[in-house]
């Protein structure tokens, strides 16, 4: 009854962050206070054959910024934050970025919490594979417009011959370009000269979201291809073309684009604002989408669950909406 009163009278998104939101001793805490959140790190010590929560706990954070560590550490954060909710909190949408879509298939059931660790695993692992064969970089362009983002984009390429391109549209203020150091770069001169309040190099070990990641494609895809599907329960929307899942092929398909395509973060925000929220909630270690949300115009309140004090603080302001 209390989660069907929820439903009816608050209506709640919950967005998950991806790569790059990971942090040493992120989990301890929810996964010490919450019993749903501390058997969800048990699952996944068996499943992937060593204590993820010891190397989020300990490190080093070296091995913790590893793609093949990373992902399935902050897979797995993202969903014990929002287990340690509990059956009361109950979205009628959901989307993740990157290869936080992992987490929002997961909570609307359309995978088991097994299959989508197993296909987090072989993505990273072959991303980190790729980035081995192809090494790459990624910068942040802030301030600049996306058109003449892609016009430097483009001009870099032909100039150097090398690869490049958009990667993350996090917002009209925020986009992420990867690809070759050296066109990364001369693109991000070009924007800098162009206008660009700063372009940010990130600390990454590889071109996340770029051509450079195409050799992953085929050790990621037969993952993908051989895990069970379900249609979600409620609606997921997809970061690679901003739209709600309708049917498991396009689920598969877009799981494995997103190795290579940009991350339409922003159009996927928006879309989310159609659904009449009253709440978004982020789960992750650190504040990485709730930010973006909250500068959207007729954004709803915003949270960001980070530990089990953020959980505490969402059971409250539930029970008082309730």
């Amino acid at each position: 009854m209390g989660r069907r009163h929820v439903e009816v009278g608050m209506r709640i998104a919950a967005i998950f962050p991806g790569q790059g939101s990971q942090v040493v001793g992120m989990g301890a805490d929810v996964a010490e206070k919450s019993q749903p959140a501390r058997e969800l790190f048990e699952r996944a010590h068996a499943a992937l054959g060593y204590d993820v929560l010891a190397l989020q706990t300990r490190g080093p954070e070296a091995q913790l910024r590893e793609t093949q560590y990373s992902q399935p550490a902050i897979f797995v954060t993202n969903l014990a934050l929002y287990y340690a909710g509990g059956e009361a909190l109950a979205p009628v949408v959901s989307a993740g970025h990157s290869f936080g879509e992992f987490c929002s298939l997961t909570i609307a059931r359309a995978l088991t919490f097994e299959d989508a660790l197993k296909m987090v695993v072989a993505r990273g692992n072959a991303m980190q594979y790729a980035s081995e064969l192809a090494p790459g970089g990624m910068s942040a362009v802030l301030g600049l417009e996306l058109a003449q983002i892609r016009e430097a984009v483009s001009r870099a390429q032909t100039k150097t011959g090398a690869r490049v391109q958009l990667a993350n549209l996090n917002s009209p203020s925020q986009i992420v370009i990867s690809g070759d150091r050296a066109a990364v770069q001369m693109a991000g001169d070009e924007m800098l000269e162009r206008g660009a309040k700063r372009v940010v190099p990130l600390n990454v070990s590889g071109a996340w979201h770029s051509r450079l990641m195409e050799p992953a494609l085929e050790r990621f895809g037969p993952a993908v291809e051989g895990a069970h599907f379900e249609l979600p329960a409620f609606d997921v929307v997809s970061n690679v073309d901003a739209q709600p899942y309708r049917d498991v092929q396009t689920i598969q398909k877009n799981l494995i684009l997103s190795i290579t395509e940009e991350v339409r973060w922003h159009e996927t925000a928006e879309k989310l604002l159609t659904y009449d929220l009253d709440l978004v909630v982020e789960f992750g270690a650190t504040p990485v989408l709730g930010p973006l949300m909250r500068r959207l115009p007729n954004a709803p309140e915003v949270l960001n669950v980070t530990d089990f004090a953020g959980v505490e603080k969402m059971q409250e302001k539930m029970r008082v909406r309730a």
